[in-house]
This record gives C-alpha cells, structure tokens and sequence, in this order.
C-alpha cells in the first residue's frame, strides 16, 4: 500500500459515524485548544482527507472538526439521495448540534463554498442553528458564470440524474481529476489516487453524474448565494490558487467588487486544490486570518 493510501487508512481510524437522519456521517475531530472551533466542508467530488495535512498542521492551536459530506469519503453513499446543496446544508446544522458547537469559523473548498453560502444566508436571515464568526472560502465555483467547467463536468451533465448500472472507471476518474489540477500546479505524488480510492470507496463513483447535478442548483440559486456571502458581517478570507483551471482568479476579484471588506489571499504557485498543493502555506495563510481582528481588510 502507498504511503498516501496508508494515510486515507489512518485518517478513517482517526474518524468515527455520527447518525444524521437515517445515515451515518464520517467526522473526524482533532485537537482540544479552548474557543470556537474551525469546521472544515471540502468540496465534489473530494473529501475530509483532502483537508487531513492542514488539519494537522492547524489542529495543535485550536479545535478542528471535519465532516464527509452525504455521498462523499467514508459517509453513506444512498444511490437515491437527491444530493442537494440545501440538504447539505442541514446535514452540517445537525452535526455541529450533536457536537454542542454553537460558535466556530468555516473553512471550505469548491462545492463546499456554496454550502457555506446557504448557511451563511441562513445567518444572515436569523434561521441558523449556530454562529459562524469567521468564514475562509478556497477555490470553487462561487460564481457559476465564471467556472471553466472540465470536459468531464460537462459530460456528467449530458448524463441521466439516476446513479449509474455501473462504476465509473477509475482511468476515466484519474484522467478528469488530472484535469482540474493546472499544468503550472500537478497534483502531488499520491493525491489522485487518494481521491480515486475514496470515490470508489462504497459505489460512489456511480453517483457522480448525479451529484454533479449541483452545478444545476448553483445556476437556479445564484442569487440567494451571492446574497449569503455580500450580506455576511463577519469577516471574510478568499484564499485563493492563482493557477485554478476551473474556478478562475476572476472570482475573488468579483466578490471583492460586490463586497469591499472581502479579504483575498492569492496563493501565486497554486491550483485548484489547495489543501494538497500547498498543505503547509494554506495552513499558515488559515492561521494569520484566525488571528487578524475582525473587520481588518486587505
């Protein structure tokens, strides 16, 4: 076994289930400092592990609770589930419950931004269960208009909304994923495999042409989403691969035009997925904006 395939073994040893309705949730929760922890929401079709190096880097100062999204990693894969971001949404609410986290920051990353957006929206309206103080978004389609959606996205949309009779094979899954990571930033040694390994895992990779099916919420509730990032009063971090073939630097520069106080952070030598490429600087550049006081904008 591979050193990084060791490492998605030990991270599902670090983990346990929690009972969200009728499914089991994969969390996995590191550290113990005192104050609001840091809740981290990866994004499609990846999952907590890809988060595992920054959670370990960051976990010594402070609380980190890291959740597989329905169909994701290690948590139920229902091949009949709706997959919906909204539903998402609710799964993290009840997480945090069962957990007594009624204060933390988020951090997320591509499909995970969006959830953040909902739950954000649902602050921002008075209806959510807990106070998000902090949020720290990484590359993903904020913008729908914006992405450059790969081959592959495109494909999985032409696709029935059913989980597919058979698997999608893990050649075709390595070669869309390779896609997603810039010429200027590959992907680290181990990390495809990684991903390929945890999509695989529980039939999931007959799902994705179904949960792919986000990208068609994102478009419907474009609105409500950028409203729940503009309207949050909180601060705000966009750290952000400069090098994203997918969810491009126009981005950052457009929430930023809609909502000044927006903090960005470009990472100049990253892609897409940050939380692989560059591990320890993401976790640095996480650290400083924890530490900046609220209100500080750069």
């Amino acid at each position: 076994m591979s050193r990084m395939n060791e490492s998605v073994r030990d991270w599902r040893a670090s983990g346990r289930h929690l009972t969200v309705g009728s499914h089991q949730v994969f969390v996995v929760e590191l550290g113990s400092a005192a104050g609001p922890p840091l809740v981290i929401i990866h994004g499609f079709p990846g999952s907590s592990h890809d988060f595992a190096a920054v959670a370990h880097h960051l976990s010594p100062d402070r609380r980190v609770l890291l959740i597989d999204l329905l169909g994701f990693g290690f948590s139920d894969k229902p091949r009949t589930a709706r997959y919906s971001l909204f539903e998402q949404a609710d799964l993290i609410e009840s997480v945090l419950s069962q957990r007594g986290i009624h204060r933390c920051a988020l951090l997320a990353h591509d499909m995970g931004d969006t959830v953040v957006a909902e739950l954000l929206h649902r602050h921002n309206t008075g209806v959510l269960g807990f106070v998000p103080e902090q949020v720290i978004l990484t590359n993903g389609s904020i913008f729908i208009d914006l992405a450059q959606l790969t081959l592959g996205q495109r494909a999985m949309l032409r696709l029935p909304a059913t989980a597919l009779p058979f698997p999608l094979p893990a050649r075709l899954l390595s070669r869309a994923l390779e896609q997603s990571f810039a010429p200027a930033a590959p992907a680290p040694p181990g990390a495809i495999e990684s991903l390929v390994g945890l999509i695989q895992r529980g039939g999931g990779a007959c799902l994705l042409p179904r949960q792919n099916r986000y990208l068609l919420e994102r478009r419907e509730f474009q609105d409500r989403w950028t409203g729940g990032l503009v309207e949050f009063a909180g601060p705000l971090t966009l750290v952000w691969g400069a090098h994203d073939p997918i969810a491009t630097i126009a981005m950052p520069e457009r929430l930023r035009e809609l909502r000044p106080q927006t903090r960005v952070v470009i990472l100049p030598d990253v892609g897409h997925w940050p939380s692989l490429e560059a591990p320890e600087l993401l976790a640095s550049r996480i650290t400083q904006e924890l530490c900046e006081p609220p209100g500080s904008a750069g």
